[in-house]
Order: structure tokens, then sequence, then C-alpha cells
């Protein structure tokens, strides 16, 4: 009989906070105490500077909106609801496959859902009346992984009701074309609709094979201390007369 591909080292409901979610959560709950006690002014600049714009983000060029306007939130129900589900369905995801691939997935989907809303809004002609925030896409993108990798394992669709993991991401998928077709409710539903597209074509093709990586900011780190500590020395021994010393 053969094995499932996929081994659930953990339950999803056990408390396990793997680094890059911790560190997503931290983030994203920094961010928002910012947002929220920074005031009107704060909140203004925040929206300026971060939310994805289609004004500020193609026509000025401020093309990192792309990725900070994922740790924006607009309320604490839209900021506990992203975080658990980032918890709940991502830790599992990078226990699997590392830290270094689950936060490229988890960008990649955030990213291409930004996208999605930007084609969307500039369509519209909503240049500079629309201001996208929030981690929904990329937390999407993390739904259909989760319904990729492990199709079988019950989960708790809107945490009340046990579905397999496959029919919630068919379930959310649909609502999300309906809702993108739908009036305006405020909600960014092509966004959601974009994580789910990027996340499954990148599970289904073949750019998880790539090698697009991460940049090695610990590396960095212990060389940038390597050469401030060979500085140190190199000053240390010209006080002391002992002559240069080079590399």
């Amino acid at each position: 009989m053969a094995q499932p591909r996929y081994r659930y080292r953990r339950s999803f409901f056990s408390g396990y906070f793997s680094n890059g979610v911790k560190w997503l959560l931290i983030s994203n709950t920094a961010v928002f105490l910012l947002w929220e006690v920074g005031g009107a002014t704060i909140r203004h600049y925040l929206l300026f500077l971060f939310a994805l714009t289609p004004e500020m983000t193609v026509r000025n060029l401020m093309v990192w909106q792309l990725f900070t306007y994922l740790f924006l939130h607009g309320g604490v129900w839209h900021l506990i609801f992203n975080m658990l589900t980032l918890w709940m369905f991502g830790s599992p995801l990078e226990g699997d496959w590392g830290t270094r691939r689950f936060l490229k997935y988890y960008f990649i989907c955030g990213i291409g859902a930004g996208l999605f809303d930007l084609a969307l809004n500039i369509l519209l002609g909503h240049w500079s009346d629309h201001h996208t925030i929030g981690a929904s896409g990329a937390i999407y993108g993390l739904l259909v992984a989760f319904g990729v990798c492990y199709p079988n394992q019950t989960v708790l669709m809107n945490f009340l009701f046990p579905i397999k993991a496959k029919y919630m991401v068919m379930i959310y998928a649909g609502v999300a074309l309906l809702m993108s077709m739908g009036v305006n409710s405020g909600v960014s539903n092509i966004a959601h609709l974009g994580g789910i597209v990027v996340g499954f074509v990148y599970l289904k093709s073949s750019l998880p094979r790539m090698r697009i990586k991460l940049p090695d900011w610990r590396g960095a780190y212990r060389q940038w201390k390597l050469q401030r500590a060979k500085k140190k020395f190199q000053v240390y021994m010209k006080k002391h007369d002992r002559g240069p010393w080079v590399n």
C-alpha cells in the first residue's frame, strides 16, 4: 500500500510556532500596534507609503508597496483572522518545506495577489481612490498549499465546520471567484483569488524546483562581523607597530 507523501509532524493546533511563522506574527502585530496607537498622522503616512495604491505603486514607482501592504491591517479582527490562519496552516507547511522555501512561497503569493489587485483597479480606473492592505492574498495562497499537500487532512473551515482540506480550498476558491465579479464590498476579493491562482500555479508548475534564492542575511551579517573584526585587528597592529596585516 502506498505511503502518504507528507507526514504530519505535529498537529497545527498544538501551539507550535516555527521561525518564519513566528516572525510574520510578530511583525504584523507590531505594525498593527503602531497603526492603532500612532494616531491619524501615523496612519496617514503608513497608508501613503506602504498600502497598495495604483497611483503610487505604478506611476510613482513605489514598487515596495507590493511587499509592504501585506503587513497592514485595518482592524483587530482582520489581523486576528489572518494571523490565526497563518499559524494553523503555515506551521505544518514550514515544518515540511523549511523556513526559506516557506517564506519564498508566502511572499510570492502575496505579491502575486497584489498584482491581480493592481491590474483590476487600473482597468477600472481606480488610480488613487483605492488602498489595499492585509495579508489575505498570501494567506489564501497558504490555504491552497495546505489543500495540495494535505488534501485529506480534516480542518475546521471558518474555525467551526470540520471538512477535508481539499474541499475547503475548492469552496474558498469558488467564493473568491464569485465575489470578485460582484459588487464592491470593500474587500479585495480579486486579491484573494490572485493568491489562490498564483499559489496553485506555483505548486503545480516547475517553479518550486527553480533556484530562486532569498537573500542570505545571516551569511551577510557573518561576513560583516568578520570584516569589522579584521579592521579592528589591523588598527590594533598598526598602533603597536606590529606591521601591516593583509589578507
